[in-house]
């Protein structure tokens, strides 16, 4: 066994077994296999659906979060996204590429640090921001992931398409066009989440008086993200920038919320411990 849990060890063989199909359908093109990867994609996310509901449960009088169980989360997210863009979206190779970090979350996380986790703050109303706050950065780096792929999927396709070099891969992508709008979407989705987890985070540090907290390098890095993030849909919206420089903020960003997470170590506000 990788790790003591045994529905852990389910997820990840099972998950593994899915993305070998998702990759062997990505060479050959053979549908067959995309299906039977789907459907054991379908059954880790009703293991891990099961096993988030049981922390739930679990939870709701112990104000505490394992990093495990975060990783869980986030991994239960990008398989649920991957589930919709697979049924709606004719875009084969994002889907592969959402799981293989929903992979890499997982199992990163659960065979390095199972045990560590964060604790909340004591104080009612303090406790209750933060689970906002949690719950919201947990929602906004799931779609700011898929936004990231997508933008580096848009900068691989142009790049490819410059140099007239065509693939059987990009075959399996969507236009320029619907990529960078499915990036805009995303954005329009991900950024207001991810602001209103740091607003939620600031003001639980507010109510407990933490004010010198909010000068710690993760906040200001955190903060930091989030105005990338705007300036993006900004320059966005303005559409007075050509489409690979103004999806460039989007890699940044994202580039910076992943700095972000590894920072929790090193930081005094909510480190894993």
């Amino acid at each position: 066994m990788l790790t003591k849990d045994w529905l852990t060890d389910a997820v990840l063989y099972i998950y593994a077994l899915s993305l070998l199909f998702f990759v062997s359908d990505a060479a050959s093109g053979k549908r067959k296999r995309r299906r039977i990867g789907t459907g054991l994609l379908v059954f880790v996310w009703i293991l891990q659906t099961a096993f988030l509901l049981d922390i739930l449960i679990a939870r709701l009088s112990m104000p505490a979060v394992t990093l495990q169980e975060y990783a869980f989360f986030v991994s239960w997210l990008l398989v649920s996204f991957s589930l919709v863009i697979n049924r709606f979206v004719r875009a084969e190779l994002l889907v592969l590429l959402v799981n293989a970090v929903g992979f890499a979350v997982l199992g990163l996380n659960l065979l390095e640090r199972p045990q560590k986790k964060i604790v909340l703050a004591p104080g009612e109303a303090a406790q209750k921001l933060l689970v906002v706050h949690v719950a919201f950065i947990i929602l906004a780096f799931v779609i700011l992931t898929i936004a990231a792929l997508l933008g580096g999927m848009y900068l691989f396709l142009n790049n490819r398409l410059k140099k007239k070099k065509w693939g059987s891969s990009m075959s399996r992508m969507p236009s320029l066009e619907a990529i960078e709008s499915y990036v805009f979407r995303a954005a329009v989705v991900g950024v207001p989440l991810l602001l209103l987890s740091l607003t939620t985070g600031a003001a639980a540090l507010l109510v407990e008086n933490r004010y010198s907290e909010l000068g710690d390098e993760k906040v200001l890095l955190s903060f930091a993200a989030g105005i990338v993030y705007i300036v993006y849909l900004l320059r966005r919206m303005a559409g007075k920038v050509e489409g690979t420089r103004v999806l460039k903020w989007i890699l940044v960003g994202y580039a910076m919320l992943i700095v972000d997470f590894f920072a929790n170590s090193y930081s005094s506000f909510h480190r894993w411990m």
